[in-house]
């Protein structure tokens, strides 16, 4: 609702949305204590929608596309993604959102203004958008936040996968052009949609959560895009729903309590894999599946990975991150200094 009713060119505006909901036998979020309890089902959000007012027209023409998944067979957030880039039907643009999300006015043709400045071919904007709470349109000539830290996590859970470290507002003032990023984050970024043909989403990729963001990130670099930061943030996100159940709790429910982890592990073997790990070498991995079809949905051929790795200080073999002191201070990244006369102060 918000989408529409914030965008400046809403019959423009197509929405794919994997709805997942539990429909029967519902439970919820791990709560104080470690409780889980009974509740209702999820309400039909599509079907509220397009019922009201606001929405029934629009659904009726065809504005709100949708694919709806059973609460057991959810396969996590990223395959979300992929499903959620089949229902993409030829428009020009594409904005990748997580469900929980309040807009700013005009959002649609900011977001497009932002990649048109961008000094880049083929640019992608991307960041950790502000709070739910946050006041969008006070924040209008504030500078938008940008992700700069990975770490190797060493959760056993994360097992030295490349994970984000939030993101932070480094800038001073506001550039008319989006500064150079190094990472994109899965729960907000627009590009133009050729990028669905060039770096289409990984199919072989369920049950994960980390290691999304590393591996799209390498990806659409390696295939000759570059990543900005907004000028300016457009959405907002709802971060904590401490009562809501999250994935791996429902991975839980429909297979064995405790296989979630494991389970991601095995799979997280395929984005190290594709990402260098020398213990993900191939002759290394098991079982052999893990690489079915990998050639189709890994890094590109207009730049090396290597060459990405070292822009944001990443080794995949020592596990060390070097402080890459161009995101925090708002300049372009080595190599791209012919752009340092945008990003003065006028």
């Amino acid at each position: 609702k918000g989408a529409f009713s914030k965008a400046k060119n809403p019959e423009k505006l197509f929405i794919g949305l994997v709805q997942q909901n539990c429909e029967k036998d519902c439970k919820s979020g791990v709560l104080e204590g470690g409780k889980i309890e009974p509740v209702e089902p999820d309400e039909d959000c599509h079907k509220v929608f397009c019922e009201s007012p606001e929405g029934r027209d629009l659904c009726a023409k065809g504005h709100v596309r949708a694919l709806h998944i059973d609460e057991p067979e959810s396969l996590g957030p990223y395959a979300a993604r992929y499903f959620a880039s089949k229902l993409w039907y030829g428009e020009q643009w594409f904005m990748q959102t997580d469900a929980h999300m309040t807009f700013l006015k005009d959002w649609d043709a900011i977001s497009v203004e932002m990649l048109n400045k961008a000094p880049s071919s083929k640019p992608v904007l991307s960041h950790y958008p502000p709070s739910h709470m946050a006041d969008l349109a006070g924040m209008a000539k504030s500078p938008a936040s940008r992700l700069c830290g990975p770490v190797f996590a060493t959760s056993d859970l994360e097992n030295q996968i490349i994970r984000l470290e939030g993101a932070s507002r480094y800038d001073s003032f506001q550039a008319e052009t989006p500064r150079f990023a190094p990472f994109t984050a899965a729960g907000y970024f627009v590009a133009h949609s050729e990028f669905l043909r060039e770096v289409p989403f990984d199919p072989f990729l369920p049950w994960i959560f980390m290691g999304e963001e590393i591996i799209m990130s390498t990806r659409l670099w390696t295939a000759g895009y570059d990543i900005f930061s907004p000028s300016q943030s457009v959405v907002g996100h709802i971060y904590v729903r401490r009562h809501k159940p999250k994935f791996w709790e429902s991975v839980h429910r429909a297979f064995t309590p405790g296989v979630h982890n494991p389970l991601q592990a095995m799979i997280l073997n395929r984005v190290k894999y594709q990402l260098g790990y020398p213990e993900a070498a191939k002759d290394m991995l098991k079982p052999k599946t893990l690489l079915t079809a990998v050639e189709q949905y890994s890094m590109g051929t207009a730049r090396p990975l290597d060459e990405y790795l070292r822009l944001v200080g990443l080794d995949m073999v020592s596990k060390q991150v070097t402080y890459t002191e161009w995101c925090e201070t708002g300049k372009p990244p080595p190599g791209f200094e012919k752009y340092d006369d945008l990003y003065k102060k006028k």
